[in-house]
């Protein structure tokens, strides 16, 4: 139980959508759905337990009843059946009213809640969502640099929170990752629940089973003399533990043999507690973790006074486009070199409202495109939940799209479809481009309006926590303002890629994020923007 009700307070915390299908929970916008479901269970249970007191009270009633009777007949069976009365009733008692207690015993108030459940259990996360769950935490943690006490505690940067996390709920995080083969954030977390349960916390795993799968990922991490120390202290809980001996021999036999051909003395391990920074994480394939993730904290930002001073605002009136003349859009400067832009009151809370709504029974995994086929696939590197909506779905919709060509001055007929995505527990996008490269030249051919020579990227809500839209290559990172939009092009005007765009969405620490984009095509700009002189023009 103590499982379950992490992650659904954790959901709370964090805004989550999802469906049938097993399927990673990465959406906010229908997960308020399931706080609703598990209120409507709460009070299913309740009426459940009010069934079964009022059946208990009447047995009692029956009890109380048929003991007084029983007394006295049993003090003297003869006299008590000597009265005609008394011999009618035992009859009638044992033909019909035994039946009643009998009927009122094999009730079974629970026939409601569990058909309630049953309707409901559909819709629940399974196994495989507990899982992406644990691991969007993980995701966290990395990124934002927060170690296992913070999220245990709940101590969020800038939040105030009662989700805390149990001895159980630490050791079932360490389990996921141990299962996942990733013992950098099993040591993580069971070294936490070891520690809480140490203090005192109440538990239903034990110290043995900790120790057990911390020990032996200590050792996978290298720190053969701290997993020696917890083995040690395992086999002293549990001196029979089908394991522990075994891993503890082979332990010692192991750290010898590497003093000997080191010729080293034996070190002892360190007292120090394990926590963030004791071993180092895993390298994986992304050659720019680093520096996003950085910047995704606010760190490595690379705005100079001198490039600040490059930075403008003004009004925008899409070279007197006469929807735009007598209500221009104010315009900042976000970056010089790639120029990105921010437009503010792009979008009014009433449109925010209606995308969301018709996007919200559409979302599904969010894909992206293969480069080698075109096709549209789910990736582990995008993690949320989005929808395409056209202009026949509302005015709204129609209305938005010719918003952005005025702006920009772009033709949007060729564009794709609205996208709309939301973000949800750890909901990330890492780094990546918009537009194909020369090693992708099937990625749009399916479409036929070539590449992707620009992208439009509305924020539809504000962000607590995390969720910025960082460039890695020159150190720029742009936070969620809703209503507001930011452009740039992914191509030079000779059709070039721009590579310094690769850009990223940083995992959503706190908060809800739904932003909608329109990625636009170079087919239809031919005079709208014409080629430059040079490659990079």
């Amino acid at each position: 139980m103590g499982k379950s009700l992490f992650f659904f307070s954790w959901a709370l915390l964090s805004c989550c959508c999802w469906n049938t299908q097993a399927e990673v929970f990465t959406s906010i916008g229908q997960m308020t759905d399931l706080i609703y479901t598990e209120k409507e269970l709460v009070q299913s249970l309740r009426e459940y337990i009010r069934a079964e007191e009022s059946k208990l009270a009447a047995v009692k009633g029956w009890a109380s009843k048929l003991d007084a009777l029983t007394r006295v007949s049993t003090s003297d069976p003869e006299g008590y059946l000597a009265h005609p009365v008394n011999a009618y009733k035992l009859m009638k008692r044992l033909n019909t009213e035994w039946s009643e207690v009998e009927s009122l015993v094999l009730q079974n108030p629970a026939d409601g809640f569990i058909s309630n459940m049953s309707i409901h259990r559909q819709y629940f996360p399974d196994a495989e969502d507990e899982t992406g769950a644990a691991k969007a935490l993980m995701r966290l943690q990395d990124t934002y640099q927060l170690d296992s006490e913070a999220f245990s505690k709940g101590k969020l940067p800038g939040v105030h929170s009662n989700a805390m996390l149990t001895v159980d709920d630490c050791f079932d995080m360490g389990k996921t990752a141990y299962n996942d083969a990733d013992h950098y954030h099993a040591v993580l977390w069971m070294q936490q629940s070891l520690k809480q349960l140490d203090a005192g916390d109440e538990s239903v795993v034990s110290k043995a089973d900790i120790l057990d799968y911390l020990s032996y990922s200590v050792y996978q991490m290298g720190d053969l003399p701290r997993a020696i120390e917890l083995t040690r202290r395992l086999v002293a809980i549990d001196s029979k533990h089908e394991r522990a001996g075994g891993n503890l021999r082979y332990f010692e036999r192991l750290l010898f043999k590497q003093l000997n051909e080191l010729n080293q003395p034996y070190q002892p391990p360190s007292e120090e507690p394990i926590q963030l920074g004791t071993y180092s994480r895993p390298k994986d394939q992304l050659p720019e973790r680093e520096a996003y993730e950085a910047l995704c904290r606010g760190e490595g930002l690379q705005m100079t006074e001198a490039r600040r001073s490059r930075l403008f605002c003004r009004y925008q009136d899409g070279k007197r486009n006469p929807r735009l003349l007598f209500k221009p859009m104010m315009e900042e400067d976000e970056w010089d070199s790639p120029h990105i832009v921010r437009y503010l009151n792009m979008l009014s809370d009433e449109e925010i409202g209606k995308i969301k709504e018709l996007a919200k029974p559409r979302l599904a995994r969010a894909t992206v495109r293969d480069p080698k086929t075109g096709v549209l696939t789910t990736a582990n590197y995008r993690v949320s939940k989005s929808a395409w909506l056209e202009e026949e779905d509302d005015p709204v919709i129609e209305s938005v799209n010719q918003r952005i060509e005025d702006i920009t001055g772009l033709n949007v007929q060729t564009a794709e479809l609205l996208q709309v995505a939301n973000y949800g527990v750890g909901g990330q996008y890492e780094p990546h481009f918009d537009f194909s490269r020369r090693d992708e030249p099937d990625a749009f051919k399916r479409l036929g309006t070539g590449n992707r020579v620009a992208t439009f990227l509305n924020y539809m809500s504000d962000v607590e926590a995390g969720g910025a839209t960082v460039f890695p290559d020159f150190g720029a990172a742009i936070r969620p303002r809703k209503g507001t939009a930011v452009f740039w092009y992914n191509l030079f005007r000779s059709g070039e890629g721009d590579y310094r765009t690769r850009h990223a969405a940083c995992p959503v620490l706190v908060g809800c994020k739904w932003v909608s984009n329109k990625w636009i095509h170079e087919r239809g700009q031919e005079f709208r923007r014409p080629c430059g002189l040079t490659e990079v023009d």
